[in-house]
């Protein structure tokens, strides 16, 4: 019989003046039998929690004595003891508030474990006006209180279930409380945990501030210095080979862009990147070259040259420049990595050229301690799956490389959008495919509220196989879905329903009936949470009856 220690008793933890919101989760979970802040009479047993900087950031061990006073959670930086005390709490009985003695440790199989998300596109909170799906030059149309609404809800699921950081573009905007709510944001995703990194373009996407009247802002900067601004090669925009239908880019502040060989728009790049760093509490910066177009003045055209073949820039690589970012990234990362030495200082290394040899040269000489993100549309994503090794992974200039899904989004897939499928598989996939070939993370978005049942399981194996590659199919099924929907069984069938709806768009109405029905089936045998989230995928099915129901005949009035 496995010895156990109650947690029934009078209970005081120390060091939870430094790691306030661990304390928080074990005192929410356990109650009056925790002493108040400070006292200690009574007290039969500690709860101790203890930072090592020497172990990865996010590891953490429980070590729970027999017949001792003393239970101590010990974590790495930043996340390690919130992501201890929430396995303290997991593990405890509910009736009886016992745990198994012994020592448990952990640690991730890949350190880099990121959302990626624009703020108009992030829809967590579900009562809200002004959600948008797609588009990556949107005005914000929520309420101003929606930005947080929003993104405090994804911290706390970040938190609890141990994914580490979250890219946000859009990240200052004063349609969504300007500087003040950014800073809120990052205090409280730091007490829990979670990294923000703001998404920032060299020269593109509004600089360092998305929307605002502010001298960091791009569109503000062009205005005041119009000489400055970008000769653009062509109209700015891109299209997606992967997405089925043609993308808007608009003609407005949103879409300008500096000239990159302008001495004055360097500068200006690094004073921001400075103000970036110094007025908020992040945990890093996504820092990218912009991708709907590049400057074609001489100077520009003649830096490219000495570091990019121009008779290789067709198709996507007109979008944006490999020298643009080699030329920047190091001394913005030196800016950051000096205010904030720990910080995640992630470089986008743009889409569907990861086997492209010859188009990495331009990245040799990168800083070796960035992080370089590796992005994937579905189609070349199958390709990657297909031949990338771990030797030709050795060859990059890079070393500390993670992938990017641009699919499991709307930005991949036919009318249909791909931010509700069950995406799960495809993230599990991807974070093996990760770990054999060496790299170090996984970045995914991150912008559908996990009320959308799809969208919950397929962040939970986004989770569990980035902390552990080596994780199984059915033990994620067994272990994290099924007490989600109503067991094992009642898992497997909810994944086959969920995969088999996906698949097409041309399922008929026989299918969709039998799908509505078992749907609703299990709805009605399970009751609360797991009824809900059967009930999600009644309702996205009875919306495809319902399209097909009015859909518009040919027929002439």
């Amino acid at each position: 019989m496995t010895e156990t220690l109650s947690l029934d008793r009078r209970i005081v933890i120390a060091g939870e003046d430094v790691h306030p919101h661990a304390g928080g989760q074990i005192r929410a979970f356990l109650g009056d039998r925790v002493l108040p802040a400070g006292a200690t009479d009574g007290a039969d047993l500690t709860i101790q929690l203890l930072t090592d900087e020497s172990l990865p950031e996010g590891a953490f061990s429980i070590d729970v004595p027999g017949n001792g006073t003393m239970l101590s959670i010990t974590g790495g930086p930043f996340s390690g003891v919130i992501y201890g005390a929430n396995q303290l709490v997991r593990r405890l009985d509910p009736t009886e508030h016992t745990i198994p003695v012994g020592t448990t440790a952990e640690a991730p199989g890949l350190p880099y474990r990121t959302f990626w998300n624009w703020d108009h596109t992030t829809n967590w909170s579900m009562s809200q006006i002004g959600q948008q799906e797609i588009g990556v030059m949107n005005p914000y149309a929520k309420p101003p209180e929606g930005f947080l609404a929003d993104f405090k809800r994804v911290v706390d699921f970040m938190s609890l279930n141990r994914i580490a950081a979250i890219t946000i573009f859009g990240f200052l905007r004063d349609s969504h409380g300007g500087i003040e709510a950014a800073q809120e944001l990052c205090r409280y995703a730091t007490e829990r945990g979670v990294r923000i990194l703001p998404g920032i373009a060299i020269n593109a996407y509004g600089g360092v501030v998305w929307e605002m009247n502010h001298e960091y802002n791009l569109a503000t900067w062009l205005r005041r210095h119009p000489e400055l601004a970008a000769d653009m090669e062509r109209p700015a925009g891109f299209q997606l080979s992967d997405l089925a239908f043609p993308l808007f880019f608009p003609n407005a502040d949103y879409s300008v862009r500096g000239c990159s060989s302008k001495a004055a728009n360097q500068a200006w790049m690094e004073d921001a990147t400075a103000w970036l760093t110094e007025t908020f509490q992040i945990g890093g910066v996504d820092i990218e070259a912009g991708d709907y177009g590049v400057c074609g003045c001489a100077d520009c055209a003649a830096r490219r040259a000495a570091r990019e073949d121009a008779d290789r820039r067709h198709g996507y690589a007109e979008s944006w420049s490999h020298a643009d970012m080699a030329d920047y990234f190091p001394r913005l990362f030196d800016i950051i990595r000096q205010r904030r030495p720990d910080a995640w200082v992630y470089s986008e290394i743009q889409w569907d050229n990861l086997l492209d040899a010859e188009a990495q040269q331009p990245l040799h000489g990168l800083p070796a301690d960035g992080i370089y993100q590796h992005t994937l549309n579905r189609t070349y994503w199958k390709r990657v799956e297909r031949e990338i090794t771990r030797a030709y992974a050795q060859t990059l200039p890079t070393t500390n490389n993670v992938l990017r899904t641009q699919f499991c989004s709307q930005w991949n897939g036919d009318y249909r959008t791909e931010r509700y499928r069950l995406n799960a598989r495809d993230f599990a996939a991807q974070a093996q495919k990760a770990a054999e070939i060496g790299f170090r993370g996984l970045t995914v978005w991150g912008e559908v509220s996990p009320y959308c049942t799809s969208a919950e399981i397929s962040y939970l194996a986004f989770a569990r196989f980035t902390w552990d590659p080596s994780l199984t199919w059915d033990r994620f099924l067994a272990e994290d879905v099924a007490p989600l929907l109503g067991g094992e069984e009642a898992a497997a069938r909810y994944v086959a329903i969920a995969e088999e709806f996906d698949a097409s768009a041309a399922i008929g109405d026989d299918q969709l009936a039998a799908m509505a029905a078992e749907t609703l089936s299990h709805a009605a045998a399970t009751g609360g949470e797991a009824s809900g989230r059967w009930l999600w995928l009644s309702e996205q099915i009875n919306r495809r009856q319902f399209d097909l129901r009015t859909k518009p005949t040919s027929a002439a009035w």
